[in-house]
């Protein structure tokens, strides 16, 4: 049999966006493997990808469009034709554009393909429909925007800058789970003689690169932040000379702010003692470069935008942010790099819709009268299991009148709620652009393998209801390489110089990160914006995280798993098994006080639900909060819910982002425990 090697990309939503090397025979994908050759990640995969053509070829693909036939989640369905598919979905479409307005009409996707153009596929489509918009900040945008107000467009160090470091602060990450070529080089940098501290909440995986392991009270990093900072101001370890050139602030700071912060304050708000407090000051003081890099975690929280602008203050004082080998590295920023208006069209909205938060699709569904909810497009994402608020999600979900399309791979958890089902295609079966936030990487991919049954891309779905819908946009009939040709022939400053043949062959090519020169910082002032004007809080400060409703005593931490990514790889039984069960962790006093044992069924719950765990008790969690890792289908849960029972349709203090971070809890043993 002819075997053929050809060159992709690792689609999720990960930091990396992983070079990979697919072997192909008779038109199957049967080996998946790192690229060697790709600069930054360097052949080396997580568990999840390595036996990525587990996924593609999983028996659990769907191949042909699904009908529903049974009630709403029961998963029962018949095939039927494209043709069939999309006539119907026009028609149901038509039908309640007529009655209520195309507005009624809901798109919803998120990260299920990080790729630049099948991503953004769904946009003009839906914009030229006149549907409602989604708000997509269920991730990250309080980090975003906490960043933004200290360095505005300031890029990020390259993340290789970290070898040069003699003290990296792996803050609130899990890089183990969540970025594993970073983690690479810590252990690198640790190597070469670099000290490690990990901040966070419990002790996760990424504890084994750590010299150091700091762990503070949920919600807390802010409090922390200010702590170091006064003890750095008060013991004479800031760089007087970086703050005067290069830093707009850091008096008001010193006078407004950080007397509210002194050790013994510090010391109740993070649970972290005087003692050890004025060490980590005085060792971060004292470093030649000392290197942050910022998880997104600890910004989901209610003061999540506040807690990442307070930390990224925090290298200024020391002057890393002048160093090579320190500051702070939370994401790179890459849009500039590609006009995706050309892809999303936003002109062709003829007036502006409304937009609904992701995060808040439960109420959205249950609630919104004006108008109401009536379609709801899912592609890419399965709000059933990954939005907040589970039960207001499959409340709404559950509606009849509510008609539901899923463009979807398998048979999700949202799929089971859809009166049709469309097969959609993995990364393998089309054309894409991926670009990172964790590197400055670029990657263009194309179709190594023909589609698995009658799957199809986002793109190519779309340009089929267009026409179904008889949109004459000629738009809609351009292909994936088509779009993504335009893309690339509109020049921009970040993709100058960089190699278009390597780009077009396959290759991974860096962008031309603008180098740190003279102002050093791109924000109005030219310096690092302690003081932002901006701002409706003009200097930063503490937030406190959401307090505990009575009866609710323990912290809910929604952490990554090893080996999945949110709910995606629960198709693998490879990886299933490995994960174990779906597991809270709890502390031992924790566990002794509720007389629950390791091992047994436990329920969680608060006002918003109630969840069955498998008990995990561990001296790595400290009492008072407890610690669910990765979000498991309801299909392999020891119960009829997960996690996402728990947590609530609140947002950030700025970005309107998600808080899973920011819930309590309680714990029972379960009836059967």
């Amino acid at each position: 049999m002819p075997f053929e090697t050809h060159r992709s990309v690792c689609p999720y939503d990960c930091p990396d966006s992983c070079g990979l090397l697919v072997t192909v025979t008779l038109g199957r994908a049967v080996r998946v493997t790192g690229d060697p050759e790709h600069p930054y990640t360097k052949g080396k995969l997580c568990p999840k990808m390595a036996g990525y053509q587990r996924t593609v070829h999983s028996p659990r693909r769907l191949t042909r469009p699904l009908l529903r036939t049974g009630p709403k989640g029961s998963g029962q369905f018949r095939e039927i034709s494209w043709d069939e598919a999309t006539a119907t979905i026009a028609a149901r479409w038509r039908d309640i554009i007529h009655n209520f307005g195309a507005q009624a009409i809901l798109p919803y996707s998120y990260g299920g393909t990080k790729g630049l153009f099948q991503r953004n596929a769904g946009h003009p489509f839906f914009h030229y429909l006149g549907g409602s918009r989604l708000e997509r900040t269920i991730c990250s945008p309080a980090k975003e925007v906490g960043l933004a107000a200290v360095l505005g467009e300031t890029p990020a160090p390259r993340p290789e800058e970290v070898l040069a470091g003699d003290l990296v602060i792996l803050w609130g990450i899990n890089a183990a789970a969540t970025s594993i070529h970073f983690f690479n080089l810590v252990s690198q940098a640790r190597k070469n003689g670099a000290r490690v501290w990990l901040i966070d909440t419990y002790e996760t995986p990424t504890a084994v690169l750590a010299d150091e392991v700091i762990l503070l009270r949920p919600g807390s990093d802010g409090a922390l932040a200010l702590g170091l900072m006064w003890l750095l101001d008060q013991n004479g370890l800031t760089d007087t000379t970086f703050l005067e050139r290069h830093v707009q602030g850091f008096r008001e700071l010193q006078e407004q702010v950080l007397p509210h912060y002194p050790p013994a304050r510090v010391a109740e708000l993070t649970g972290i003692s005087e003692e050890r407090l004025t060490e980590l000051a005085t060792a971060y003081g004292s470093a030649r470069a000392p290197f942050i890099r910022l998880g997104s975690g600890l910004s989901r929280y209610g003061n999540g935008a506040m807690t990442v602008r307070t930390i990224t203050c925090l290298p200024a004082l020391v002057g890393a942010y002048g160093k090579k080998g320190g500051g702070l590295f939370g994401e790179t920023s890459t849009s500039g790099a590609f006009d995706l208006s050309t892809i999303t069209r936003e002109d062709f909205m003829t007036t502006p819709t409304r937009i609904i938060n992701m995060n808040r699709l439960g109420t959205a569904l249950n609630s919104l009268t004006v108008p109401p909810v009536k379609a709801l497009y899912v592609y890419h994402s399965n709000p059933a299991v990954v939005a907040p608020d589970q039960n207001q999600v499959l409340q709404g979900l559950a509606r009849e009148d509510l008609f539901t399309v899923v463009h979807e791979r398998f048979l999700t958890d949202t799929a089971r709620y859809a009166d049709i089902v469309l097969p959609a295609t993995s990364s393998l079966e089309q054309s894409d652009l991926y670009r990172s936030y964790g590197t400055y990487y670029i990657q263009r991919t194309r179709a190594i393998i023909p589609p698995v049954g009658e799957s199809r891309s986002n793109g190519e779905t779309f340009t089929l209801l267009a026409q179904a819908m008889g949109f004459d946009e000629p738009f809609f009939r351009l292909s994936a390489d088509e779009q993504i040709d335009r893309l690339l022939a509109i020049p921009r400053p970040l993709r100058e110089g960089i190699d278009s043949a390597a780009l077009a062959a396959g290759k991974a090519v860096e962008l031309s990160v603008p180098q740190p020169n003279d102002p050093l910082f791109a924000t109005p002032s030219g310096k690092v914006e302690i003081l932002n004007p901006r701002e409706e809080s003009p200097l930063p400060s503490y937030l406190p995280p959401h307090e505990a409703a009575a009866g609710y005593p323990l912290r809910l931490m929604t952490a990554p798993a090893l080996l999945a990514l949110n709910s995606t790889f629960f198709e693998r039984d490879d990886l299933r098994q490995r994960l174990g069960e779906m597991s809270l962790l709890l502390s031992p006093s924790d566990a002794a006080l509720r007389g629950i044992r390791d091992g047994a069924k436990v329920t969680a719950f608060n006002d918003l639900g109630e969840v069955e765990f498998i008990a995990r008790v561990t001296p790595k969690v400290p009492s008072g909060r407890v610690v669910a890792e990765g979000v498991w289908w309801l299909e392999f849960a020891p119960g009829t819910r997960s996690v996402n029972a728990l947590t609530s349709q609140r947002l950030t203090d700025q970005g309107e982002g998600s808080t899973f971070y920011d819930n309590w809890v309680d714990l029972r043993p379960a009836p059967d425990a």
